[in-house]
């Protein structure tokens, strides 16, 4: 915050999390906050200081790291050094193998990472990707990021939304096998996934009157019946329900023709019925640029669209966009909730 008569406050940093110490999330780290002129705003990781600054020597990068000891110290160094919020690894990790040992450290910094956003000292977290793996071996007990946030922020079901440009995505079945995804669809989780995202779309990304399209299960949308029964069973009930309450919801629409350029200006987000119908589009059309988000949490959350690449870690290969996405995500999706709560208030 800055001092009474400098100015308004500053708003409160973004916290980005460590993420797999072996994967490429310190990579990637470092080089967003060597390119912050690019519309990059400010923010500070909670990290091992020294595994950053081994970690940008080995990458060659001119990266100052500065150990603050609360968010509100980031401001006035990141023009000039990386803030660092000081997590200490029980051991070195070398870049590219993944160690159980790390696990505590990697948890810690997303459990600091949500306290201080849910208190308002973090704008919002960045979380760099996890090796889920590493993680079950320590005893994590979740599927995966999402499911872990929802517990820790007392229990909601948050929904994810992979976002870009053009293509807001989101799956209503996630980290599960295909044959398990199936039997997981209900029609009440494709009303809840469609009551989140409307109210997202509405106070996180200032869309006033959301458009939702929804695909259907099995090819051509069940062709009537002949290919599969879900898509009137489930599927048409559900957008009917999210009608009923006033939710601009339509389909099921066949997945093959749903995410061309002409379809995609006819919605704001689409609802898929498993992980790949999401994921695959929009990887395909800007694997760089986008982003997952947590809807449904009292705090914001994003994070890089790809995974630890540990092939490239500790290598300068790694792409810093789809973070750089991410923070400048979280960035709009606070301002965007601080425009909205204002006019609810007004």
């Amino acid at each position: 915050m800055t001092a009474a008569g400098d100015g308004p406050p500053r708003p409160a940093p973004i916290a980005v999390t460590m993420g797999e110490p072996a994967g490429i999330g310190g990579d990637i780290t470092l080089m967003a906050w060597r390119r912050r002129a690019e519309d990059v705003p400010c923010f500070f990781t909670i990290d091992d200081p020294d595994r950053l600054a081994a970690l940008a020597a080995r990458l060659k990068l001119d990266v100052p790291i500065a150990t603050i000891d609360a968010p509100g110290e980031a401001a006035a160094l990141f023009g000039r050094a990386l803030p660092v919020l000081a997590e200490k690894l029980s051991r070195d990790i070398e870049p590219g193998h993944p160690r159980a040992a790390a696990a505590p450290a990697v948890l810690r910094a997303i459990d600091r990472a949500v306290e201080l956003a849910m208190t308002g000292r973090a704008r919002a977290m960045v979380t760099n990707p996890i090796h889920k793996a590493t993680l079950y071996e320590a005893g994590f007990a979740h599927p995966g990021h999402t499911e872990y946030l929802g517990a820790k922020a007392g229990g909601a079901t948050p929904v994810m939304m992979l976002a870009c440009a053009s293509l807001r995505v989101v799956p209503v079945t996630i980290h599960l096998p295909l044959r398990a995804a199936i039997d997981a669809l209900s029609s009440d989780a494709i009303v809840h996934c469609g009551r989140v995202c409307a109210k997202a779309l509405q106070q996180s990304f200032g869309v006033a009157a959301p458009r939702i399209a929804v695909a259907g299960l099995n090819p051509h949308a069940g062709e009537g019946g002949h290919l599969g029964a879900e898509d009137g069973a489930l599927i048409a009930p559900a957008i009917e329900r999210l009608r009923q309450g006033g939710i601009d919801a339509s389909g099921p629409f066949p997945a093959d023709t749903l995410f061309h350029e002409d379809a995609r200006r006819r919605h704001d987000a689409v609802l898929c019925m498993y992980h790949d119908q999401a994921l695959i589009p929009i990887k395909t059309i800007d694997f760089d640029g986008g982003v997952n988000v947590t809807l449904g949490l009292p705090f914001i959350r994003t994070s890089p669209d790809h995974g630890t690449a540990f092939d490239i870690a500790g290598s300068g290969r790694a792409s810093p966009g789809s973070l750089m996405a991410a923070l400048r995500m979280a960035d709009r999706m606070a301002a965007n909730q601080s425009t909205h709560a204002a006019r609810a208030d007004a």
